[in-house]
């Protein structure tokens, strides 16, 4: 019985881990990584650690709403794993990026958000 309750978790830690992998191929990752995710990076405002991910204030102009839509858009495809936020306010916008554990590892070793 402890044979199988041990194959049985181990089967469930390799579905979780297999869910945190981008869908992209390396090439394709480092490509995203070199254009739209500096291009995202270097509009940052503050970057604040949440419990399972973290969230990303930016200026909440229209060529920035329309980066992290397009963002969003690309991600979902790709890191199907995410949940995402985006709150606009008055000068502000904020980009909440969520996910099961190891979802906050994934993006700062990955992502490079």
């Amino acid at each position: 019985m402890l044979v199988s309750h041990g194959q049985t978790k181990n089967t469930a830690m390799e579905t979780a881990a297999k869910k945190l992998t981008c869908k992209l191929t390396t090439p394709e990752l480092q490509k995203r990584k070199a254009t739209v995710i500096a291009e995202l990076e270097a509009l940052v405002l503050t970057r604040e650690e949440l419990s399972n991910g973290f969230s990303y204030k930016f200026e909440s102009k229209d060529a920035i709403l329309d980066k992290l839509t397009e963002f969003i858009k690309t991600e979902r495809m790709c890191c199907d794993f995410f949940t995402f936020q985006l709150t606009v306010e008055e000068h502000t916008a904020l980009l909440s990026l969520t996910g099961p554990k190891g979802t906050k590892d994934f993006i700062n070793d990955e992502v490079g958000l």
